[in-house]
């Protein structure tokens, strides 16, 4: 079977909830992202024949949000579009998509990748529709409804970083360390200028007229020690908990983008890829513990490959909790020296329909800029809530000359 390479992936800052991106929604981040990978690609808008985009927090944002992106980044009327919703897998789920569509649809150019707008994300009045007869109407935070709320446990998906803190033996300081680790990689890659070159810059126009540039990422924050982190109190439970906002996931604004072609595209357009996509695999754990899915993920995705762990040069593994990381470490013996060498969501932030992708525009830059060969990019969703793990593995060396793989579990192949 022919191979699908990835001609350019690139991604917006990401935004603080409620901070610089917050006047933009989820679909004009998109079609930034959308419109920067197809000019770093070098390739026309109008070449583009299907946009699969992932999002996640749907609500408000009208019907098949990808075609608005599709339009907005002046492809084609005659495109066609997707949007997939798989919780934080979205955008991976999107490009894994997106490879199907070029070998089995015969489509020339697909591009694939994820948005969204946590800011932006409405509050319902749920018994409006009947209408309300006396006394007070209570507003549900639409944040919560469709995503941090499980729609299966009932209860906050932080809880099931508890349940893994239990079941692992996982202590605060621990996560805590770990925690530390994470903005203390990011904010020293962001002094450095790791992100610089994946990052399109976003002009926001104020209130006034006046356009500002945002240009790096806004959640990243300077000095954060154990000593801070400790002042925290617990989120999910109160008593005894140790999950807090310091050692989970950020709550962000963001897009991300890659364009994808088959080899044979590659060779008509003489361009060259950043990497080629290999396997991917996806597997399914119990709501209960959704963090612990890579785990299986991952290890399907080596079995499929017969790769090892240690073939890979760079792990992109999504932090939505310390204690999920951790947990997934105790099982697969990650290494955490090339495990988010840039840091992870825990810093950065974790715009959920665009992570997957994001994840997977950092690990093929990094691995460009060291020369690596081989990476893995992998996360747990929550889809419906189902606990799902993903893993994709994306591989290439410097100029595009070796294969990869993707999925839910993605990897690369030679």
């Amino acid at each position: 079977m022919e191979r699908v390479g990835i001609a350019a992936a690139v991604r917006t800052p990401i935004g603080k909830f409620l901070g610089a991106l917050g006047s933009l929604s989820a679909v004009e981040l998109g079609a930034i992202a959308v419109r920067a990978a197809l000019d770093r690609a070098g390739v026309g808008a109008g070449d583009v024949e299907e946009v699969i985009f992932g999002q996640a927090r749907q609500l408000g944002s009208g019907p098949n949000p990808a075609r608005q992106v599709a339009l907005a980044a002046d492809c084609p009327e005659s495109s066609v579009a997707l949007t997939v919703n798989k919780a934080c897998g979205s955008s991976l789920k999107a490009i894994d998509l997106a490879r199907a569509a070029l070998l089995l649809d015969g489509r020339a150019v697909v591009v694939a990748g994820g948005m969204e707008s946590m800011t932006n994300i409405p509050f319902l009045l749920p018994q409006m529709r009947q209408g309300y007869r006396l006394g007070h109407a209570e507003a549900l935070d639409g944040n919560y409804q469709d995503g941090f709320t499980c729609g299966i446990l009932k209860e906050p998906m932080g809880m099931t970083a508890e349940y893994l803190a239990d079941d692992y033996g996982i202590p605060r300081q621990e996560q805590d360390e770990y925690a530390v680790r994470s903005h203390a990689r990011a904010e020293a890659a962001q002094k450095a200028g790791r992100f610089a070159d994946e990052i399109e810059a976003v002009e926001v126009a104020g209130k006034r007229g006046a356009v500002t540039t945002v240009a790096t990422d806004e959640h990243v924050r300077a000095g954060v020690t154990l000593e801070a982190l400790a002042k925290l109190p617990p989120v999910f439970r109160p008593q005894g908990g140790t999950v807090h906002a310091g050692n989970s996931s950020g709550i962000t604004d963001g897009a991300a983008a890659l364009v994808l072609m088959t080899e044979g595209e590659f060779a008509r357009r003489g361009l060259r890829p950043l990497a080629w996509l290999g396997a991917s695999a996806s597997a399914g754990v119990s709501p209960r513990v959704m963090g612990i899915g890579p785990v299986p993920a991952i290890r399907k995705l080596l079995a499929r490959t017969g790769r090892t762990l240690g073939d890979f040069d760079l792990v992109e593994l999504n932090e939505a909790f310390a204690a999920q990381m951790l947990a997934c470490d105790r099982e697969l013996e990650l290494g955490f020296e090339r495990v988010n060498v840039n840091g992870g969501a825990i810093a950065l932030g974790h715009p959920i329909g665009a992570t997957g992708a994001r994840i997977v525009v950092t690990l093929l830059h990094e691995l460009r800029r060291r020369g690596g060969k081989r990476g893995l990019a992998a996360l747990h969703e929550r889809g419906d809530g189902n606990g799902v793990g993903v893993g994709a593995g994306v591989g290439g060396e410097r100029m595009g000359a070796c294969g990869g793989g993707f999925g839910h579990g993605h990897g690369f192949r030679e």
